[in-house]
């Protein structure tokens, strides 16, 4: 191939390639610019059908539950793990007190997570099982008292489990004091 060819071929194909670049800018920015007020909707268009609102405890709303079942249970002398879980039964916060049983962490958790799944204190639920024994099979549930739900205008917004305590009653009291934490 001689140099004139080559310089055509190389002049032809840049040509090509700019073109081809062009159009294709030109293309793709021609829809974009078309479909974003439409992306935009208007608040007055938005159904609310469409969307939720949810409640969430902070990080710093769980802490300070958490510490006061803790520090209510140590007045008595008791050693518990406090656990806090969110309305998806996701771990917020858990605090291990000194000296608390290994099986009180885990035991916590699911305390938790069955109150705010059902909305109801975990000594509640127990009575429960008389009438439908197959509850205790769901996966990640503890029906035994300790157990609290955090309401939201009657909505349960999360769940504070204790457990460690001798018995479910205590480690219940002292969940509910991290919930009685949370409106001072």
């Amino acid at each position: 191939m001689n140099t004139r060819t080559r310089v055509l071929t190389g002049t032809a194909l840049a040509a090509a390639l700019a073109a081809g670049t062009f159009g294709a800018v030109s293309a793709s920015a021609t829809p974009a610019a078309e479909a974003a007020p439409a992306a935009v909707a208007k608040k007055d268009e938005v159904k609310d059908q469409n969307f939720t609102t949810t409640t969430h405890l902070t990080v710093d709303a769980a802490t300070r539950a958490a510490q006061a079942a803790l520090q209510a249970a140590e007045k008595e002398n008791q050693k518990v793990t406090v656990a806090v879980v969110d309305r998806n039964g996701n771990t917020i916060v858990t605090l291990r007190g000194d000296g608390a049983g290994p099986q009180s962490y885990e035991s916590a958790q699911r305390k938790a997570f069955t109150a705010v799944s059902w909305n109801a204190p975990t000594s509640v639920l127990v009575g429960r099982l008389a009438q439908a024994p197959n509850l205790k099979d769901i996966p990640g549930t503890l029906f035994l008292g300790g157990g609290t739900p955090v309401q939201a205008n009657g909505a349960p917004v999360a769940g504070i489990g204790v457990a460690g305590a001798p018995s479910g009653e205590l480690d219940e009291k002292f969940a509910k004091a991290g919930v009685d934490a949370l409106s001072k």
